[in-house]
């Protein structure tokens, strides 16, 4: 008889939830399973949109919602599936065209919830504007999507001279925020937990188009733009780092942390940096530009609060630091996976 370990064995490597987090996991899927299979590398950085390589005006974007509970404060995962896609357009300077919404629904999902959350998408759409133009529909069995899964494309056109990129962020660069950070992560954590913190915390998701159209007067010199979702400021902004080889600092005291989130990540023990948001955009603009950037964003209610919270430098390369409030010193690392799993 051949012994047997009574320890247990994996004969292969398995997904984890954080691979799907957008941290270092999420890239080292990319690189060495998804990007490989699917045909090598693209030339050039990882951006939230890519560009259509025959129609080099047209940006596509796909993004699947898989949030967790599918009802939260301030919003819904039909909602959410469009605003996530129209704000990956945008993050390249596009202005959404049309959309297409598949849906994976659980046997047994009740009519009336699955009707409210369409409703909800069909309602974030109109608002943009812009129509869902094509879709599916596919039921599996209990148990088999958790409920309700959604999956949207967005197809955008780019504003007249802009070339937003994660490449692009250059040293000398002012970094601006447009809103409150840790919104939309803890509003979701909250309600699916049953936390009941003091102060609701409700998610900012909502669409960002507007915010880049007011920038576009800037033209070539609105550098990068990028939505913090999955791993928050932190993810963002390391992406950014390693994609322009630069060095980004930013400065505590300016970072805008609701009181309600930055007291529930104190009893959760979690980092606001590393929490989703759904409504707020990083710029990247020469440091001249930070005025008029500013007040482009401050125009619009979404961007009311935007402030500068950073400089990009030239080294060492891929390195985001924050300066603390005794004027200190520290690495923010890229997350390695997810702190908060089904947010988006």
């Amino acid at each position: 008889m051949t012994p047997r370990c009574p320890l247990p064995h994996d004969e292969g490597e398995r997904l984890l939830l954080g691979h799907g987090a957008g941290g270092r996991l999420t890239g080292e899927l990319l690189d060495q399973l998804v990007l490989p299979a699917l045909g090598g590398a693209p030339d050039g950085p990882l951006e939230d949109a890519a560009l259509v390589p025959s129609l080099p005006e047209l940006v596509v974007s796909t993004d699947s919602f898989v949030v967790s509970p599918r009802f939260f404060p301030g919003g819904d995962i039909g909602s959410l599936a469009v605003h996530g896609t129209v704000n990956d357009l945008a993050m390249r300077g596009a202005m959404p065209l049309a959309l297409s919404l598949a849906v994976i629904a659980e046997e047994g999902l009740p009519l009336e919830e699955l009707r409210t959350l369409l409703s909800s998408a069909g309602k974030a759409a109109l608002d943009v504007p812009v129509p869902v133009v094509t879709g599916d529909t596919k039921v599996v069995d209990r148990g088999a999507a958790d409920g309700l899964f959604l999956t949207t494309t967005g197809i955008g056109r780019r504003m007249t001279g802009l070339t937003p990129s994660a490449a692009r962020a250059l040293p000398g660069d002012a970094v601006l925020l447009s809103g409150p950070i840790g919104l939309h992560g803890m509003a979701v954590l909250s309600t699916r937990e049953n936390l009941g913190f003091a102060s609701e915390i409700v998610s900012d998701s909502r669409c960002l188009h507007r915010l880049v159209a007011a920038l576009s007067p800037l033209g070539p010199a609105l550098h990068t733009l990028r939505d913090p979702t999955r791993g928050g400021l932190a993810a963002a902004l390391n992406e950014i780092a390693r994609d322009a080889r630069v060095a980004i600092e930013i400065e505590e005291r300016t970072l805008p942390v609701p009181e309600p989130v930055a007291a529930a990540c104190d009893l959760l023990g979690l980092d606001p940096l590393t929490v989703a948001n759904e409504g707020c955009l990083v710029a990247f603009v020469p440091a001249d530009r930070t005025d008029e950037a500013l007040s482009a964003l401050r125009s619009l209610p979404e961007g009311a609060a935007a402030l500068r919270i950073g400089t990009v430098r030239e080294g060492p390369a891929a390195r985001v630091s924050l300066r603390t409030l005794v004027g200190a010193k520290r690495i923010v690392d890229m997350p390695l996976g997810e702190q908060l799993p089904r947010i988006c």
